[in-house]
C-alpha cells in the first residue's frame, strides 16, 4: 500500500481510551514575531554536565523503553526499573509498538478524530508495562543474622535512577536498609563499523556490588524467565512447552522450545513464532531450575534446582530460573553476568521475494547457539561495547544531554522499524509497521547508520537503490519493490549517500562498482529541469506526500548538492566531460535558485507559470526544509558552497524567527488537522508558516497535506539543527535539540522513542548530524583525509569518531600560544595522508608530530585558521595508538 493511501485508509479500530482534553492559551498570531527565542538562550546547554538520569522518586521511570536486542533482531525493551518488557521479537509485523486507536478533539488530516500510532497515538498516550514474557531478577542479601530479599521492581526500592546512556543503560539501587552499592549495566553487544557482532539477539545483565558494612555479606542473585515460545501458535492441546538445562564450566543455561505432537503440521516450523529463549549465567557454581515458581520470591527460590527437563501444556506458564551466590567483604566490589538470548528466525513480507529468515539465522540455529557465542566472546563484546560508551560519552567534552539525544535514535534499528534478511539485505520501514519499502525520501535524511555501520549503507545503495528499485530511465524506485515510481528528494538523497558511503569507505572500490548506475541516476536529476535553467521543476513524488509544480527551493537544493556531488565523483572516476557537465549545471542553477527563489529573507517556492497555485505547495511560506541542500552538502563533506552564505544564514534565521515555538498551543488553536507530535505547553519548530500572512499561502485548502505543514517532526528538526551548528549557528542549534529532547523526557513519555508516521521514526536519525557538524567533522576514506574543527569548546574540546576502518577519540587543547592535538585509536585500523586542524594562531611557527612515541614528517602550511598536515608517508595507526600534534 502506498504511504498516502495507508495513512488516509488506515481502518479504525475501537477507541482505547479518551484522551484529557486541555486548554490552549492565547491566540497565535502570525503576523507578529513569534514567541519563540526572543528570551536568552540558557547557558548551560553547552555544560558537559553529568548523564540524563531518570529517578523513580520523579515518576520518571514508567515510560521508558531502551531498545536493548541487538539491531535488527526485533525489538525488546528495558524498562527503568531494570525488566525487560513489549518483547516483539516474534515477527508480529504490527502497525506500531502497539497499535491503539484513541479518540481526538478534531480530525487529523480531514480523516476521523482518531489518533492512530502513524498520527501519534503513542505519542499522546505513551505505551507501558506490555509483559507477554514473564523475566526479572531478584536479590537476596545477609550479613550480620539478617535476611533482606528485594526484587527488581519499583516498590521494592527507596530510589530506581536510570542513566540513559544507549547502547548501555546503568540502573542504580538505593535503599535505607541496604549497606551497599547495587547496580546494574543493561545493554546488547553494540560494537561501531561491526553490524554482526552488534546484531545478536541477547540481552546482557551485569550486575555490580560494593559493600559498604563493615562485615563480611553474602550475595545472591536469581533470573528467570518464561518459555513463551510459539506464543501466538502453540494454542491447544497438540503443544506443550519444553524447559531444557545444560552446564559447562562458567556457563549455564536452559533453553525454553516449543514441542508440536501433530506429526501432519509440516507448517509448524515456518510460523513467524517459532523458535526459543534461553536465560544464561556466565558465572560459576550456577543453580539451574527448569520449573521455577517466580510468584513465590523466597528463600528457597534461590535455592531450588532441578536439572531434569521441564514440560507444561500450552495454556501453563513454564519458567526457567538461573542462581548464583557470592560473598563480599567489607569495601570489596563483586560482579555477576547473565543474559538472555532468543531466536525466531521466520520474518517475511509479501512483496519481498526470497526472503524468508533473519540475518542472525545465517549464523545461529538456536538461542543456544546464540548463548554459546555471546559467552566465549563475552570479554571482548563486553569490553569494546564499553569502550564505545566511554569514547563516546564519558570522554567527551559535549554536554551529555546533547550526545544521548544525537546518538540515541540509531537505536532505531533494534527496533521492528528495521530488519535483516539472511541474505544480509538491509529493509526497513519508515517507523514501526508503517509505509514500506527502505524510503528513499525518508531514509535519506538519516546520518546515524552511514557513520556507524557504513558497510549497510554501502549494502543497500548497492544492493537496493541502484539494484532492485533501480531503473532503465535511471530513476529509482523510492520504495524498491512497493512503489516503481521516484521521488525526486529521495533520488537526489541517494545519490549523496553514494557519496558519503564511498567518502566513508577504505578504498575506491565502492565508487568504482557502483559508479555507472550513479551516473544513469544523476543524469535522471538533470533531465527534470524542463526549463534549462538548472533548477529541476518536474512535477514527481516528494516527501510530504504530494507532486507539487514549480521550482521549490529544498528540491532545487538538494538536487544542486547531488549533481555537485556527481561532478566529485565523476572527477574521482576520471570522467571529465561528465564531471563538467555536472559543474555547468551546478552554477546556472546555484545562480538561478539565489536569483529567483530567495524573497530577500529566505527562500520560496515559485508556483509553475501554468498551474499557478491550483496544486498543494509551500510557495511564499517558511518551509522547514528550504535550504537542506545545503545542510546534506555538509553531511557529505562538500566543501563549495551549494547555497550562498549569507542567504543561506537569512533563510535560518527566518526559520528561527517564524518557526521555532516555545510553545506550539496557541498555533495550534489556529492551524488544525495535524498530528501531535508536539503538545500544548512543549515546543519545537513548525514545518511551514505563513509570515506573508496570506490567505491561501499553501495553494489550496482543502488538500489533506496542508496538515504537515501544522506539525513538529523531529527528524526535520534535527535536520535544521545540523545544519545551524555548521553554520555557526551554534546556541540556536542546542535549542533546537534540547527542545526535542525535552519533549521526549522520561516523565511524559519513552525517550527512546521519537515518533513521526509510527513509533522508533527513522528520519529521526538526522539527530547524528548535529554530533557530526558539532565536531567539524569531516572523513574521506580513499585520500586518507580527516578534518576536525569543532564548534562547541573548540578550546579544550574531545569527542568520538568512526572512520572506514576503526573508531576512536580526538581531542585538541589551546595552552597559551600552544595548540596540542591528538588522535587515539580504540579499535580496528587507521590510514591517514592528511589530517586538517583548527586554529587560531595567526601564523604557525613549528609542528611536532609523533605516532607512538615516533617522529612523523610532514609538509605544514595554513590557510586562515586551518592547519593543514599532509604526511610525507601514509600513516597507519593501530589500536591504542597516538597521533600527537603540538603546534606553537
Amino acid at each position: 500500500m502506498k504511504r498516502r493511501d495507508f495513512i488516509y485508509q488506515g481502518s479504525l479500530l475501537s477507541a482505547a481510551a479518551a484522551f484529557p482534553g486541555f486548554s490552549f492559551p492565547s491566540i497565535y498570531n502570525p503576523g507578529k514575531k513569534n514567541i519563540n527565542s526572543q528570551g536568552p538562550i540558557p547557558e548551560n546547554l553547552r555544560e558537559k554536565g553529568r548523564p540524563t538520569t531518570y529517578l523513580k522518586s520523579k515518576n520518571e521511570l514508567q515510560y521508558i523503553g531502551m531498545p536493548v536486542g541487538g539491531i535488527m533482531c526485533g525489538m525488546l525493551y528495558l524498562g527503568g526499573d531494570g525488566r525487560l518488557w513489549l518483547w516483539d521479537v516474534f515477527n508480529k509485523n504490527q502497525t506500531g509498538v502497539i497499535y491503539k486507536d484513541i479518540p481526538w478533539h478534531e480530525k487529523i488530516q480531514g480523516n476521523e478524530a482518531v489518533l492512530r500510532p502513524f498520527d501519534g497515538a503513542n505519542y499522546v498516550q505513551p505505551v507501558k508495562d506490555v509483559r507477554p514474557v514473564e523475566q526479572g531478577f531478584a536479590l537476596r542479601f545477609e550479613l550480620g543474622g539478617k535476611e533482606i530479599i528485594k526484587k527488581l521492581v519499583p516498590e521494592d526500592w527507596d530510589e530506581i535512577a536510570f542513566e540513559a546512556t544507549y547502547p548501555m543503560a546503568t540502573i542504580r539501587y538505593t535503599s535505607e536498609d541496604l549497606p551497599f552499592d547495587i547496580s546494574a549495566n543493561v545493554y546488547s553487544p553494540f560494537l561501531p563499523l561491526n553490524e554482526d557482532d552488534s546484531g545478536l539477539p541477547a540481552t546482557i545483565y551485569s550486575f555490580y556490588f560494593i559493600n559498604k558494612a563493615g562485615m563480611p555479606a553474602t550475595i545472591s542473585v536469581t533470573g528467570w524467565l518464561e518459555n513463551k515460545s510459539s506464543v501466538y501458535t502453540a494454542c491447544d492441546e497438540q503443544y506443550s512447552r519444553l524447559n531444557a538445562a545444560t552446564q559447562k564450566n562458567s556457563l549455564s543455561y536452559i533453553t525454553g522450545t516449543t514441542r508440536n505432537r501433530n506429526w501432519g503440521d509440516d507448517n509448524f516450523v515456518y510460523k513467524p513464532d517459532y523458535g526459543d529463549f534461553t536465560l544464561a549465567s556466565f558465572n560459576t557454581a550456577t543453580l539451574v531450575n527448569t520449573s521455577a515458581d517466580f510468584n513465590l520470591v523466597d528463600r528457597d527460590f534461590f535455592t531450588k534446582e532441578n536439572k531434569t527437563h521441564a514440560t507444561a501444556s500450552f495454556d501453563k506458564k513454564l519458567v526457567a530460573s538461573v542462581s548464583d551466590r557470592i560473598i563480599i567483604q567489607p569495601n570489596e566490589k563483586n560482579e555477576l553476568h547473565y543474559c538472555i538470548s532468543w531466536y525466531f528466525p521466520n520474518l517475511s513480507f509479501h512483496e519481498i521475494k526470497n526472503e524468508t529468515q533473519r540475518y542472525y539465522a545465517k549464523k545461529f540455529k538456536s538461542s543456544a547457539d546464540v548463548t554459546e557465542y555471546v559467552s566465549a566472546n563475552f570479554k571482548r563484546l563486553s569490553f569494546l561495547t564499553r569502550l564505545w560508551c566511554n569514547s563516546y560519552y564519558k570522554n567527551s567534552s559535549l554536554p551529555y544531554w546533547f550526545l544521548e539525544r544525537t546518538f540515541s535514535n540509531i537505536s532505531t534499528l533494534a527496533t521492528t522499524t528495521c530488519h535483516r534478511f539472511s541474505s544480509g539485505r538491509f529493509y526497513a520501514w519508515e517507523g514501526v509497521g508503517s509505509c514500506p519499502g527502505t524510503c528513499a525520501h525518508v531514509w535519506q535524511y538519516a546520518q546515524a547508520m552511514a557513520r556507524i555501520f557504513p558497510a549497510l549503507e554501502r549494502d543497500t545503495r548497492q544492493r537496493v537503490d541502484f539494484g532492485i528499485a533501480f531503473h532503465e530511465d535511471g530513476h529509482i524506485g523510492f520504495r524498491g519493490e512497493y512503489d516503481e515510481q521516484p521521488a525526486i528528494d529521495g533520488q537526489a538523497g541517494r545519490v549523496l549517500g553514494v557519496y558519503r558511503e564511498h567518502r566513508t569507505s577504505a578504498d575506491n572500490s565502492f565508487l568504482n562498482h557502483i559508479w555507472p548506475a550513479t551516473k544513469k541516476g544523476i543524469e535522471f536529476i538533470l533531465a527534470q529541469d524542463k526549463n534549462g535553467n538548472g533548477m529541476v521543476d518536474s512535477q514527481l513524488e516528494n516527501t510530504l506526500d504530494a507532486k507539487w509544480p514549480g521550482e521549490i527551493a529544498w528540491i532545487v537544493g538538494l538536487c544542486l548538492a547531488a549533481v555537485k556531488a556527481g561532478q566529485l565523483m565523476a572527477e574521482e572516476m576520471n570522467d571529465e566531460a561528465f564531471a563538467a557537465k555536472c559543474k555547468l549545471f551546478f552554477e546556472m542553477g546555484k545562480a538561478n535558485m539565489e536569483k529567483e527563489l530567495f524573497n530577500g529573507e529566505y527562500f520560496i517556492h515559485k508556483a509553475d507559470p501554468k498551474a499557478g497555485k491550483a496544486v498543494i505547495g509551500s510557495y511564499n511560506t517558511c518551509h522547514i526544509d528550504q535550504v537542506y541542500g545545503q545542510s546534506w552538502a555538509f553531511q557529505a563533506g562538500i566543501r563549495e558552497r551549494i547555497i550562498d552564505q549569507q542567504k543561506t544564514l537569512s533563510a535560518l534565521k527566518a526559520l528561527w524567527k517564524y518557526n521555532f515555538l516555545t510553545d506550539v498551543g496557541p498555533y495550534l488553536q489556529t492551524h488544525h488537522g495535524g498530528r501531535p507530535y508536539a503538545l500544548p505547553g512543549e515546543g519545537g519548530m513548525l514545518m511551514n508558516t505563513n509570515p506573508k500572512n496570506e490567505d491561501l499561502p499553501y495553494g489550496v485548502r482543502d488538500a489533506w497535506q496542508v496538515t504537515y505543514f501544522h506539525e513538529c517532526m523531529s527528524g526535520f528538526e534535527h535536520q535544521v539543527a545540523a545544519h545551524m551548528m555548521a553554520e555557526g549557528m551554534v546556541d540556536e542549534a542546542l535549542l533546537l535539540t534540547k527542545t526535542i529532547h525535552e519533549r521526549y523526557s522520561a516523565v511524559k513519555r519513552n525517550p527512546f522513542n521519537e515518533v513521526e508516521c509510527s513509533d522508533h521514526y527513522a528520519r529521526a536519525m538526522a539527530s547524528y548530524g548535529t554530533f557530526i557538524n558539532a565536531c567539524g567533522f569531516e572523513y574521506h576514506g580513499p585520500k586518507g583525509l580527516i578534518r576536525f574543527a569543532p564548534k562547541i569548546n573548540a578550546a579544550d574540546f574531545s569527542a568520538a569518531f568512526t572512520a572506514a576502518e576503526g573508531w576512536g577519540s580526538f581531542s585538541q587543547k589551546k595552552s597559551k600560544n600552544t595548540w596540542a592535538y591528538r588522535l587515539e585509536l580504540k579499535y580496528g585500523t587507521l590510514i591517514l595522508s592528511k589530517i586538517c586542524l583548527q586554529s587560531d594562531l595567526k601564523k604557525t611557527r613549528s609542528t611536532a608530530i609523533h605516532l607512538g612515541g615516533e617522529k612523523v614528517n610532514a609538509a605544514v602550511t595554513q590557510d586562515k585558521n586551518t592547519i593543514i598536515i599532509q604526511f610525507t608517508n601514509p600513516l597507519t595507526i593501530g589500536i591504542d595508538q597516538r597521533l600527537e600534534i603540538d603546534v606553537t
